[in-house]
Order: structure tokens, then sequence, then C-alpha cells
């Protein structure tokens, strides 16, 4: 038995080892591909949802640092004007603003739309980031899961109030924030909101194959509007989202040096809303700023247009 222990601690000292002396590489891998457009964005205005903090600050630094005018769209004002002020510091002459948007509560984001539609005049770049993970069966203000309610409808219904906008700034482009998570996700028609059972792993990848059909069916109707809308995983980054699960926290914890930082995360949402060879490309899926694999239930014209539909249903809203 004691044998067996040395040995085993023998194994784990050396695969220990064996990590240290190759963690530059296992960086450099997991830091995935980046952004390399040096395009500028002055006198654009980008929308960002979940800006304070993770991957969403990270793509308003970029953004900001590009010359845009960027407008963090949060439920958390107080750390919003936190990541505001950082972006200001970082960022000489940043112009940066803060506004409430809570997506899991339509009232929020139909006031969130009136204003900003009678206070700014374009919209060119709306990134839908924001989102929940794996969180306890909780429902939305309006009745919705949580997950579904937040990460597919709430930012249907912002999209859906603001594209009127995109439209008269065209170009424009939407980036929409999904996730790997869509391969194992399917639409499940006869109890979208969990009510019948409820696994909270199961209910995110859901949400996250509603952001690809979503896309696909947005990029549809879009098309000869000159706005571009596409989807995109960032990769496996270290960040708030993995909160309501502690198995998840504990493996994120263990494998950090397997995972992306927010900023390495950012990169194919910077790279989907300022990439020049993008201008024309819409209703794709995006990784590590190439194309990438998109499973085949997320491929499903008849399903993207069942989701559509039900959506406005839900909603209560008719879109063309």
């Amino acid at each position: 038995m004691m044998l067996a222990l040395v040995a085993f601690a023998a194994g784990l000292g050396l695969v220990a080892l064996i990590l240290r002396l190759l963690s530059p590489q296992i960086r450099k891998y997991a830091a995935g591909g980046s952004c390399r457009s040096t395009v500028r964005l002055d006198g654009k205005v980008a929308l960002v949802t979940g800006a304070n903090s993770g991957i969403g600050k990270e793509t308003a630094l970029d953004l900001a640092s590009r010359g845009a005018r960027v407008i963090l769209a949060c439920r958390d004002l107080e750390k919003a004007e936190e990541a505001a002020a950082e972006i200001r510091t970082r960022v000489g002459g940043a112009k940066v603003e803060v506004r409430e948007l809570d997506l899991a509560d339509c009232c929020s984001i139909r006031a969130f739309a009136q204003r900003f539609l009678r206070e700014v005049d374009h919209l060119h770049i709306l990134i839908n980031n924001a989102g929940v993970m794996m969180c306890p069966y909780m429902k939305t203000a309006d009745g919705f899961e949580m997950q579904i309610g937040v990460n597919h409808l709430g930012h249907y219904l912002l999209t859906y109030l603001l594209i009127g906008l995109l439209k008269r700034s065209a170009p424009s482009r939407i980036v929409v924030v999904s996730s790997l998570a869509h391969n194992f996700g399917w639409i499940r028609f006869h109890d979208l909101h969990s009510q019948g059972s409820y696994n909270s792993g199961l209910a995110y990848c859901q949400s996250k194959l509603a952001n690809v059909l979503f896309t696909r069916e947005l990029a549809r109707r879009l098309q000869g509007s000159n706005v571009t809308v596409n989807s995109v995983h960032p990769g496996t980054v270290r960040s708030e989202l993995v909160r309501h699960s502690t198995l998840m926290s504990l493996l994120f914890a263990f494998f950090s040096m397997f995972l992306k930082s927010p900023k390495e995360g950012a990169q194919t949402s910077i790279y989907c809303a300022v990439a020049e060879e993008l201008q024309s490309i819409s209703g794709k899926h995006f990784s590590d700023c190439a194309p990438a694999f998109v499973a085949p239930q997320g491929r499903s014209e008849e399903t993207a247009r069942k989701l559509w539909d039900v959506s406005c249903e839900l909603l209560g809203i008719e879109w063309d």
C-alpha cells in the first residue's frame, strides 16, 4: 500500500514538472487566435452588453482604444462604472458610457432601448455578450427560465428594438456570443423553460444553441441590408461565468493554465466586429478568429425558423 502511494505521489510530481516545463507552450496554444486588424473606429458607436467584467469588458476596452464611442449596457451599475473608469484610465480620451440594462426583465430592455433611441443617433456595432451559465433554476421577471431568458430571449428583444437604428447606421455589425456548448444542446420546444425537468448544464447548452440559430435566421432576414450578424465561441475563459457551479469552478482553478484570459477570450468578438475581410460575411460561426464548426442542429433552417416564431410569440412582438 505504501509503495503504491509513493508511486502515485511520484507520478503526480512528474506530471506537475512536465506541465511546468511545458507551460509556455501550453499557454501559447490555449491563447488561441488573435484579432490582427488595426482598423480605427473613430465616429463609430458600439454597444456591449455585460461589459462590466470578463470578455465583455475587454471587448469594450479594445473598441474604445480604436476610437469608438462605447456604451456598456449592464445590470450592475456599480461594477459597470468601475469598468468604465478602468477603461478611461487605460485609454486616454476614451469615450465610454454606462447604461442600465437587465436582460432578465423585458421592461428594463424596453426602457433601455427607448432611452438609447432618443439619445443616440447611430449604432454601428452591437455585441450581445452578456450571459448566465449553469445557474440554479430561476425565472426571469417575465417567467422565462433564466438561461434561455437572458442568453437568448433578452438579446433577441434588444436586437429587435435596435435593428432599425442598425439598418440606418449601415454598414453595421451584430456579434452574438455563443459557445462550443451549442454542440450539446437541443431546442426543447415542448418544454423550453424546463418546467418539466431542469438540468442546468443542458439548459445552458440549449440557450447557446438558440444563439447560433438566432444568428442564422437573422442573417437570412437581413440580406441586402448591409447589416451582418455572426456568432462566436470565445473559448474556455477564466471568468465569473462559472460561479454557479462548484464543480466547474474547481475544474477551472485546477486547469487554469489551459484556459484563456478574458483578453484572449474577447479576440473573436473583436475580430467579428472590426475585421475588414468580414464586411459582407453574415450568418457564420467563428472561434479563434476563424470559421468554426456548427453542430447539425445549429444548421437546421426549420428549427431556426420555428425558434424565431416561438420567440416572437413569447415576447409579444412581430418581426418581419
